[in-house]
């Protein structure tokens, strides 16, 4: 009769649960990966292969025993681990949907709405549109596999354990957040000054033929100068994403432990 030897069931269970614990929480908020409109079935999947393909290269985890106090904070700070590798690159795209709100407010487009289907809320159109723009360049330049190398890396920079995120690293994501507003009106800002030159050029107009009916001519034509703005200014929009995607994972690294 064949018989189980549980230590060595629960060593394996081990050793593929932490990867699976810090894949899972990497999924649950990074760009593409995280979008509503991937099933929760693919999800878990990728979760899965993931997990028992990256477990033989992860360093044994120490002994505990299940269900224990010391077992769940384990679990936790896995999961907090993913989430913040994740939740670097995603103000990435958060900062690309400013930039697209303060453009469409700027131009008085901020009646186009959409509703974003990876977020579930409404959002500008403009701001879709660099998000879409925004995604495309992370799939070109293989974004999603220096992700997922990262976080294969993590394992290596904090092995699975109790200890996990310190409050460096928390202090260190906290400041990368507030780097949503500053790349927003970076990558606005071109957009956001030609416009404001045709305000203040339509200012001037109003002063020297107050019988024009400036509302008339103005809405339309700023909604015109916008569009024109935005067709020239997303050029300029690569060079500014990939010096953003490349500080994002510099910053996911820093957050995982890397030296």
């Amino acid at each position: 009769m064949a018989t189980v030897d549980l230590d060595a069931l629960i060593g394996a269970l081990y050793a593929h649960a932490w990867p699976f614990l810090r894949i899972t929480g990497l999924l649950l908020v990074a760009p593409v990966f995280s979008a509503a409109l991937v099933p929760r079935s693919a999800k878990m999947v990728l979760a899965i292969t993931l997990a028992v393909a990256i477990a033989p290269t992860v360093p044994p985890a120490p002994a505990l025993e299940p269900l224990s106090a010391l077992a769940l904070l384990t679990a936790v700070q896995q999961l907090l681990i993913g989430v913040a590798i994740g939740f670097a690159v995603q103000v990435v795209f958060d900062a690309l949907l400013l930039a697209g709100q303060v453009i469409a407010l700027t131009a008085g487009l901020g009646f186009a709405t959409l509703v974003d289907p990876s977020r579930g809320v409404t959002t500008p159109v403009v701001g879709q549109l660099y998000i879409i723009v925004g995604l495309l360049m992370f799939l070109a330049v293989d974004g999603h596999l220096l992700l997922l190398q990262v976080l294969a890396d993590s394992f290596l920079w904090m092995p699975p354990g109790p200890a996990g995120i310190d409050s460096v690293s928390l202090a260190t994501l906290v400041a990368w957040g507030g780097r949503i507003f500053e790349a927003g009106i970076v990558i606005a800002l071109p957009a956001v000054v030609g416009l404001l030159v045709l305000n203040i050029a339509l200012g001037v107009i109003s002063r020297a033929a107050p019988q024009l009916n400036l509302f008339s001519v103005g809405f339309p034509l700023g909604m015109l100068f916008g569009f024109l703005m935005l067709v020239l200014s997303l050029p300029a929009l690569q060079g500014s994403f990939e010096r953003l995607l490349a500080d994002a994972l510099d910053v996911a690294a820093r957050a995982a432990g890397a030296p």
